[in-house]
């Protein structure tokens, strides 16, 4: 647990981020689809530990969130001495969860709920574990299958990640966040998804496209779901101009500010630019006014009139090869 601090402080610098698009495998992890008895007197202790489990990670962010406001005033705790004190926090909470587990040794939800505290604190093969044990106790759990498709997905077999994310999505075929995670990794490990499915790399584009587009359907007001779908079409080559357009418009139309509004004129400029659509390019980019995006909006600016350029030169080039001088001579005389 040393790298505590940095592994959550860089979830919230993440957050942060005025557009932070993933692109990565997400650490969904869930609980269970089906619902408990609430008159279970195990089911009432876990929903008290797992309420008692968010407000431990609440009031670990919340120090250190002031530590870095006291920092940037010169004062504040060392990070050792921070860290002793969010260890000392977060290790209650892990008892909780072991004296739980000591004495309800078969609830599948109790170790679910526990790997995702593992997960959150950065104990991924601790987390593994526990996850295994659900699935084993609860076969019929989406989550659990979910939640070890996201660690081989990291840690491999990536073959043991396809097969997993497949089935979370056959136990629960409306949740829309297993599509989606088994489109990251079969668009981001292209060659090992194109020998698991037999299929080539467009054919593997289709396929994360697709799976994309069935968590939208499932999810459709989802921001970054659509931002994550619009970014893979930079990778596809050639570029699929018309789709990525249409993707990151998609994307536009369920913004919920001005800044993410802004961040999606970037990204619709990019395009435009690769396309050779201008004219277009500098209407997005001339919408974009928000500070935040200064230096994207420079270098787009940049390279829109660099591509410009470029292009109107190849024209004029070209024009020069087909049009001969009147007093060329002719050819055999």
């Amino acid at each position: 647990m040393n790298g505590l601090i940095i592994g959550l402080v860089g979830v919230l610098a993440a957050t942060n981020q005025p557009l932070a698009v993933s692109n990565l495998i997400q650490q969904d992890v869930g609980v269970s689809v089906s619902l408990p008895n609430p008159n279970d007197p195990a089911e009432k202790e876990l929903q008290q530990l797992m309420v008692d489990d968010d407000a431990a990670m609440a009031e670990v962010d919340k120090w250190i969130r002031d530590n870095d406001a006291f920092a940037a005033q010169g004062a504040g705790e060392s990070k050792a001495e921070l860290n002793t004190r969010i260890i000392a926090r977060l290790n209650i909470v892990r008892k909780s969860y072991q004296d739980f587990l000591q004495r309800y040794p078969d609830s599948a939800r109790g170790h679910l709920a526990y790997a995702s505290f593992l997960n959150n604190i950065n104990d991924e093969e601790a987390a593994m574990l526990e996850n295994e044990k659900a699935r084993q106790l609860d076969p019929k759990n989406p989550a659990a299958w979910n939640n070890l498709a996201n660690y081989y997905g990291e840690h491999g077999p990536l073959t043991n990640a396809f097969a997993d994310f497949a089935r979370a999505i056959e136990l629960d075929p409306n949740e829309s966040v297993y599509y989606q995670n088994l489109a990251v990794v079969v668009y981001l490990y292209r060659k090992d998804a194109m020998a698991f499915y037999h299929i080539n790399e467009q054919q593997d584009f289709d396929k994360a496209l697709a799976l994309y587009h069935k968590a939208m359907q499932l999810d459709p007001d989802n921001f970054p779901l659509a931002t994550d779908y619009a970014e893979c079409y930079y990778g596809i080559r050639p570029l699929r101009t018309n789709d990525a357009l249409a993707a990151w418009t998609n994307a536009l139309k369920i913004a919920h500010n001005d800044a993410e509004r802004e961040g999606i004129y970037i990204h619709l400029a990019r395009v435009e630019i690769i396309a050779g659509r201008f004219a277009e390019a500098r209407v997005q980019l001339a919408a974009v006014t928000n500070s935040i995006y200064a230096a994207l909006k420079d270098r787009g600016e940049r390279n829109l009139a660099q591509r410009e350029y470029a292009a109107t030169n190849i024209a004029n080039v070209s024009t020069n090869l087909t049009i001969a001088p009147t007093n060329a001579p002719v050819p055999g005389k």
